[in-house]
């Protein structure tokens, strides 16, 4: 150090300035530059809150259907003495749901996600509620079905009759609009006795656009001795419309439609075994082969499952006959996740089944009841 007292670094520091400056004071030197990137950034993403925000309400003509909860059916059907099983059966479900911009935009980036437009869903003057009542009764039938199909098979006697076809909806601007209500009771089409829903749609879907067609239906009258009146309606049958296979919406020319919902009216049904079964608020008929199955599982003497894990789905009816569903891939993949080493699949459905699964589980194709007791008998 110096006589002054200054630094060899402070000297240099000092000497670059001009004579009686000194050194410059912390206050009087020039500001940093900040760098611009995070305030773009931060634009960026201020920017992109908004958009999500402005998106998030819109919502789509579109309903998403993804796999949904996979259900062991013994938990579903009760039965006096159950026989144990080592294995396991289980029922694949759909989840529905209606969207908006973004999650339709997150669907299309999903492989295990469908979009469907929202009228092959529900069509066009059918509410939620028509559209889960329908599903809830659709759910009531296939549980009867497969009580009776599976006593059947295990040789019990049953009686199984019923009193009617309820209306639940009508499709607006079909020939039914305006001329039928809600919980008219069909009994008749063309003087042919109606006494399920199922019989109806098959009478009425035999004849063509343009069809006439004689209604017999009881229409509810507090005011009348029995309850109802009886009454005879003539409509015009229009086109068939209905979703296929794979959830597209079609319209068959050859094929007439009235344009109701259709449920069943009072079902009596005398079973000789007391066979219980809570849906737990599940709608939809696909569940129907399984709870057959279930129910004879629980009512054999040996283990139909040979203790495996399978799954299935497939609508049942009177005749043993499995019928195809909605949502088969999406089932297919809900089973692979729960560990299932078989599904069973309706025969209508066999492709896409197979497609979505690949190599991670087998397909098993299903027709009727019989092709699926065989399988189980060949494990």
């Amino acid at each position: 150090m110096d006589d002054a007292g200054v630094t060899d670094i402070e000297a240099e520091s000092a000497a670059a300035l001009p004579d009686g400056w000194g050194e410059v004071p912390p206050s009087l030197r020039p500001p940093r530059k900040l760098p611009k990137w995070p305030f773009v950034l931060i634009g960026l993403v201020l920017a992109l809150g908004v958009g999500l925000g402005a998106a998030w309400p819109i919502d789509l003509p579109y309903y998403a259907l993804s796999p949904g909860p996979v259900k062991d059916v013994s938990d579903f059907v009760d039965v006096p003495e159950p026989n144990a099983a080592d294995g396991d059966l289980f029922f694949l479900t759909v989840t529905l749901e209606e969207v908006n911009l973004l999650e339709y935009l997150a669907a299309q980036l999903d492989g295990q996600v469908d979009i469907r437009p929202r009228e092959n869903i529900r069509p066009v003057g059918v509410s939620r509620e028509d559209l889960r009542r329908q599903n809830l009764d659709s759910m009531e039938i296939s549980q009867q079905t497969a009580i009776f199909i599976a006593l059947s098979e295990l040789g019990y006697e049953v009686t199984f009759e019923g009193t009617g076809a309820l209306v639940i909806g009508l499709v607006e601007g079909s020939a039914a609009d305006g001329v039928l209500l809600e919980n008219d009771v069909l009994i008749g089409v063309n003087d042919e006795p109606v006494k399920l829903s199922t019989e109806a749609v098959d009478l009425i879907g035999s004849f063509r656009p343009g069809d006439e067609v004689k209604l017999t239906i009881n229409r509810p009258n507090p005011e009348s001795e029995t309850g109802f009146d009886q009454l005879e309606i003539v409509l015009t049958l229009g086109p068939f419309r209905a979703e296929d296979d794979d959830g597209n919406l079609i319209e068959d020319p050859d094929r007439g439609m009235i344009g109701v919902l259709l449920g069943n009216a009072d079902v009596e049904i005398i079973f000789p075994v007391d066979v219980d079964i809570d849906a737990r608020n599940i709608g939809g008929p696909s569940a129907g082969l399984m709870f057959t199955l279930e129910i004879m599982n629980q009512l054999s003497e040996e283990d139909i499952t040979r203790g495996h894990r399978i799954a299935g789905t497939g609508t049942i009816k009177q005749d043993g006959a499995v019928g195809v569903i909605g949502g088969v891939r999406q089932k297919v993949f809900a089973a692979i996740d729960a560990g299932a080493e078989y599904v069973l699949v309706p025969a209508g459905n066999i492709e896409d089944a197979r497609e979505a699964a690949g190599d991670d589980i087998t397909v098993v194709e299903v027709a009727e009841i019989d092709d699926a007791l065989a399988f189980l008998d060949s494990l």
